[in-house]
């Protein structure tokens, strides 16, 4: 039985284009029983950075796809091969069977206005609430325990897998992929600032937006809405909030499954980036 493998990639990289132009043509020369083909795929292969990995993750993660990263940015966490010398490698082994399947837990986010849901989102990195032009204030509970009171810029709930990405920019711990668990990291509370807590899968938290300073500087494009404060998604999809919602978060039932092709790759991963010796 023949294996349907697509490419993603951003159109305007040049780079990208050459390397699924040439991976393409290996896969059809070595490789007949994987046809390359965008219906239903079993694998995607993507040619970018993270970013690009994180939105091919959202389009084909829901379809049971396996992503493989072929990195062409800068960082490279998210990626399966982060060396262009080692993509064509990456393929051979892909289509062999030689790698292994990581799960990625992804964390669900729903907003609630006068009690209605209103608002629902998934993300595979982190799930952030944010004031844009002053202060939030946040309550913070957990299993309907309070656990903080935010006042400063914004909270965000991440992933392990997002704990490389926007939560270690702003000091959060980095959690290894294989620990299903939330990280809740608050940043520039204007209050005695606390550690980021980690917390367990089944959890749920809820962020009620206690109040929003509202200055009415920005306004939503298609709508012409002021808006002071945000709920973001992986950085991309963006909601308007309002002061009194209510926003409950835990963990979605989707799976993400990324293709692994060297044993310890995270711990490799990080040794480089950080040059740990």
């Amino acid at each position: 039985m023949k294996e349907r493998l697509t490419f993603f990639y951003r159109k305007s990289g040049r780079s990208a284009q050459k390397w699924a132009t040439t991976l393409a043509a290996h896969i059809a020369k070595r490789h007949p029983r994987i046809v390359v083909s965008d219906e239903g795929p079993h694998f995607v292969v993507v040619l970018g950075g993270d970013g690009t990995i994180l939105e091919a993750a959202r389009i084909y993660g829901k379809q049971g796809a396996i992503i493989v990263g072929l990195n062409l940015g800068h960082v490279g966490f998210l990626a399966s091969a982060r060396r262009p010398r080692e993509f064509t490698k990456a393929i051979d082994a892909l289509t062999t069977g030689a790698y292994v399947v990581s799960k990625r837990m992804m964390v669900t986010g729903t907003v609630y206005r006068k009690n209605k849901p209103v608002y629902q989102t998934d993300s595979l990195n982190e799930i952030a609430l944010q004031g844009l032009s002053g202060v939030i204030k946040l309550t913070v509970l957990v299993d309907k325990h309070p656990l903080q009171y935010i006042h400063g810029n914004a909270l965000m709930v991440a992933t392990p897998t997002g704990s490389t990405a926007y939560n270690l920019s702003a000091h959060g711990p980095i959690v290894t992929p294989d620990i299903q668990c939330f990280i809740l990291t608050e940043i520039m509370d204007h209050n005695i600032p606390t550690p980021s807590i980690v917390l367990k899968r089944t959890k749920t938290i809820q962020v009620n937006v206690t109040e929003i300073r509202a200055k009415g500087l920005l306004s939503v494009t298609a709508t012409g809405e002021p808006v002071d404060a945000v709920l973001t998604s992986d950085d991309t999809s963006i909601f308007p909030l309002h002061e009194g919602d209510r926003v409950e978060i835990g963990r979605s039932k989707r799976l993400i499954k990324f293709a692994e092709f060297t044993p310890d790759y995270f711990y490799k991963s990080l040794q480089e980036k950080f040059a740990f010796r």
